[in-house]
């Protein structure tokens, strides 16, 4: 018996939470901009069962490792590990003022590794959900989101925006939510019965994934930093126009200019996928997904082979609405909406012209839009 099911087997509560994959809008959400991610039906589950100590007992059945904590320990540092997603989710909670108790957890999860999919976002909220019911405490889901967030930003190092956090708090099953990441309203979109979310998996992840992130976000900083000696209002790249940039922007880099046209046209693009969907003119969305990876390859420069390879291959199947990569790029995933009676075909296409075109074999996942992260287990 798996040490999940064990701690089950003792009256352990099931939490789950879901990945994500982003429809457009990326790299908006730390510039304060629009995003349209939708939940998915891959989970990271979390068995909790409370202790008498101030412990946290962990064990990853995806790692097969153990690892404990002490939450009264004075100043924990982040070991660039696993556990430091639930570590780091409970030194901030109990930073915020919620007294956590101890408790044995285990967790398994079947959203990939490294692929762009929000692994981290999901054992991040479902762990947090999980400790916070165990000692007693309700917590509003988007406030969680941002203690999720203020996680990975403070402890584990990588400055992520709210998007990743908020949908798999937040996710309807169905639906995709155009989310503004600076109010934290959204609407919700619904994905029509008949279009499936298919995600390519390049199987790669390239090394300077992480550390071109963050500069990416500074990148931006440095724009913003800019704009703000000239026009006051602005807070993010969320808040400057074209015509900003024409008039305003001729003392950036190019590689600066590059960044912040892809995210201010990116947020318009977000809009016009939005009204797309509100309509139902499902044909319009490929036009709008190419734009939105042309400008991640050219202007923002996340892209890689792989994933443009994916993107084309897309291109040439029946069926496909639109492709894109998803996710913070240099490899990982491409989102393909897909027409249900076209995923069989899809799945051969892509398979056979991937390991053609660059000798690795996708994985290749088909998904509905689920809801968030909830209790499971049959006493719920």
């Amino acid at each position: 018996m798996s040490t999940f099911e064990s701690l089950r087997s003792r009256g352990a509560r099931i939490y789950r939470a879901p990945g994500r994959v982003n429809l457009i809008g990326e790299h908006t959400d730390y510039n304060d901009g629009f995003v349209m991610p939708a939940a998915i039906d891959l989970y990271t589950q979390v068995a909790i069962k409370p202790r008498d100590d101030r412990t946290l007992c962990i064990y990853s059945e995806n790692f097969s490792e153990s690892c404990e904590f002490d939450l009264d320990e004075p100043a924990p540092i982040a070991r660039a590990h696993w556990s430091d997603y639930v570590r780091g989710v409970a030194i901030i909670l109990e930073g915020a003022g919620y007294k956590l108790c101890g408790a044995d957890l285990a967790i398994k999860s079947d959203v990939p590794i490294g692929a762009g999919l929000s692994s981290s976002a999901a054992i991040e909220v479902a762990a947090g959900l999980a400790m916070l019911e165990n000692s007693g405490i309700e917590i509003d889901r988007v406030e969680l989101a941002n203690l999720c967030r203020q996680a990975e930003n403070e402890f584990v190092g990588l400055r992520c925006g709210i998007m990743d956090q908020f949908i798999s708090c937040c996710g309807r099953a169905g639906t995709a939510l155009m989310l503004d990441c600076r109010s934290l309203d959204y609407r919700l979109l619904r994905i029509p019965n008949h279009v499936r979310l298919a995600i390519c998996n390049t199987m790669v992840k390239h090394e300077l994934a992480a550390s071109e992130y963050n500069t990416r976000r500074a990148e931006c900083e440095a724009a913003v930093r800019h704009f703000k000696k000239r026009l006051p209002v602005v807070r993010a790249l969320r808040d400057v126009t074209l015509d900003d940039l024409a008039s305003l922007g001729g003392e950036l880099s190019d590689s600066l200019m590059r960044r912040c046209r892809h995210v201010i046209i990116e947020n318009a693009r977000v809009a016009e996928t939005a009204k797309a969907f509100e309509l139902g003119d499902l044909e319009a969305l490929g036009p709008w997904m190419t734009e939105s990876h042309r400008s991640l390859r050219d202007d923002y420069q996340v892209s890689c082979e792989e994933l443009d390879v994916m993107v084309e291959l897309a291109g040439q199947v029946e069926g496909v609405y639109g492709s894109r990569m998803t996710g913070g790029g240099f490899g990982g995933c491409t989102i393909n909406l897909v027409n249900a009676d076209r995923v069989a075909q899809f799945k051969e296409s892509i398979t056979r012209g991937y390991q053609q075109a660059t000798g690795i074999s996708p994985q290749i996942i088909v998904c509905s839009a689920a809801g968030g992260a909830r209790r499971i287990d049959s006493a719920n």
